[in-house]
């Protein structure tokens, strides 16, 4: 489905964020305009500081503009009250942390299961869902395992899998690869471009060349302000299709 045809996914609309006031003022963002369309793989980069966390938190309904407007899915979010923004977080976002945010003293399972038992789901379809989703992630013979005993690499993969419960539109991940090592990288970059390729729209924060090179679209964000926005080349062999990916459903 073309972007240009389609309800965006992600729409920010002269979008501003102002910390403190007066002479200790600070322009986190200014005047940001960003469409993402369905199906796009995009990464936002920038150096500390940049406003790459502050747009993160806007487009994840962390935070709220100072100014402009934020649709999320055609639907206006810019000014909604807490308990409002949190169902919509629940339901149309999947967040992806570097720190992967697992309860420790829940298994993975219970890790994956609680956008589900928040969201009212009845227990044989969360206990179904579950399974889906862990098998999706290749880690089905790790379901009873609690966080202290699997590795940075299975973690990602079970906060992944977590973040595909409740099938979201959008797949927000802040620095995905930040805790962990080459091989564990590669290998949840390689999850991401396949889940890409079975059209899911995917948002990724980063500072690393390595991991915005799995993306189709590089948004780089400097002082508050994007500063480019382009495609990346199809002889990058990442654009319009990833190749040689293993197929992911969710």
């Amino acid at each position: 489905m073309s972007p240009a045809t389609s309800t965006p996914v992600v729409s920010l609309r002269e979008v501003s964020k102002i910390y403190g006031a007066g002479d200790v003022a600070v322009a986190a963002l200014r005047s940001v305009d960003l469409t993402v369309g369905p199906g796009e793989y995009v990464a936002i980069m920038g150096a500390s500081g940049s406003g790459k966390s502050t747009m993160m938190n806007i487009i994840g309904c962390l935070d709220e503009p100072t100014s402009g407007t934020y649709e999320l899915q055609g639907h206006d979010v810019s000014g909604l009250d807490g308990d409002t923004l949190s169902l919509v977080r629940s339901r149309l976002i999947g967040f992806i942390f570097q720190s992967f945010h697992l309860i420790p003293r829940m298994t993975a399972a219970a890790n994956v299961e609680l956008p589900l038992l928040y969201g009212g789901v009845g227990r044989d379809e969360r206990l179904e869902r579950v399974r889906e989703v862990l098998d999706l992630v290749g880690l089905s013979d790790r379901a009873s395992h609690r966080p202290n005993e699997l590795s940075g690499g299975q973690q990602q993969r079970v906060a992944v899998a977590r973040a595909l419960t409740m099938n979201p539109p959008l797949l927000l991940a802040d620095e995905p690869t930040g805790n962990l090592d080459s091989t564990a990288s590669a290998d949840i970059m390689g999850m991401f471009d396949a889940l890409h390729d079975e059209g899911r729209t995917i948002v990724l924060i980063t500072h690393e060349d390595s991991v915005a090179e799995h993306a189709h679209r590089v948004v780089r964000v400097s002082d508050g302000q994007i500063v480019s926005d382009a495609l990346r080349s199809p002889a990058s062999g990442r654009y319009p299709h990833a190749q040689g990916s293993e197929s992911v459903r969710a």
